[in-house]
Parts: C-alpha cells; structure tokens; sequence
C-alpha cells in the first residue's frame, strides 16, 4: 500500500469546486471558465413500463418560443428566453436572471410511439409524454408445466 501525503489546500480546492458545481446546477445554468452562462433549464425523466414523462422549467416563456423535436431515438427541447427591455433611467442592483438560447438533447433507450407524443405546458413546466412501443414493453410469458 503507497502512502498519499495529505493536503489540506488541494482538499479545500477541490470542496470548493464540487460546492460551485452543485450551485451552478441548482440555478440550472453552467459555466465554464470565463464565458457567460449558459441556461440549461433543469429537467427531471421519469421512466415505466408504458412510457417516459420529461418535465423540464420554462418559467416566463411563452409556447411560440419552445420548440420539441423527435429525430430517431433523440428526443430535443430547444428554445429561447428573451430579456424584457431594460428600461431607460432605471438603475440595476442585480441581474441574475439568466436568457438565451437553450437545447436539452436526451437519448431514449427503447423505442418509442411518435405519433403519440403529448406536451403540456403548464405554469411554467413543460410535461412531454412519450409512450413506448408495444415491442418495447414487458411483458410476462406463461410457463407451462411438463407432463
């Protein structure tokens, strides 16, 4: 067994950086480096025998702005939150709000109905409904008995 000498600043370094992480995910958005952020709206994926439920955030867009496209077993959310118009004489203590474009890109694993894909958009929550194929469900097969 090699012995590992211990370093109180690489372990700060590295709590630091994990606690960053976890923030920036929080507040659905990344950064990487010194660039802008980037908004990723969170989403959560539920999975059972008959389908998937995406549910991701959208809070303050507007349906025309959300765009859901299908493309083998690719399932895309793309979009664009616009800033309101910042008003003249008004002065800004913060701005943390975060615009732009966004896509969220997700890789189904079994096949999937597309004809009966369904989306609701509801205060601020996107729900899309992805059934599965019937060759995707389980089924349970009957065992006979040997005579």
């Amino acid at each position: 067994m090699a012995l590992i000498r211990w370093s109180p600043v690489r372990d700060a370094f590295v709590v630091q950086s994990e606690m960053n992480r976890m923030l920036d995910e929080f507040l659905g958005r990344r950064v990487e480096g010194d660039s802008p952020a980037v908004w990723q709206p969170p989403v959560d994926i539920e999975e059972n025998e008959n389908g998937y439920l995406v549910r991701t955030e959208l809070p303050g867009m507007k349906l025309e702005e959300i765009k859901i496209t299908l493309t083998d077993d690719q399932l895309a959310i793309r979009g664009e939150k616009r800033r309101e118009l910042e008003q003249k004489g008004a002065a800004y203590h913060r701005t943390e709000r975060v615009y732009g474009q966004f896509e969220r890109v997700f890789t189904l694993a079994h096949p999937v109905r597309a004809e009966a894909i369904e989306a609701i958009y509801r205060d601020g929550v996107l729900e899309v409904s992805v059934p599965k194929a019937e060759e995707a469900k389980t089924r349970e097969i009957p065992i006979k008995a040997s005579r």
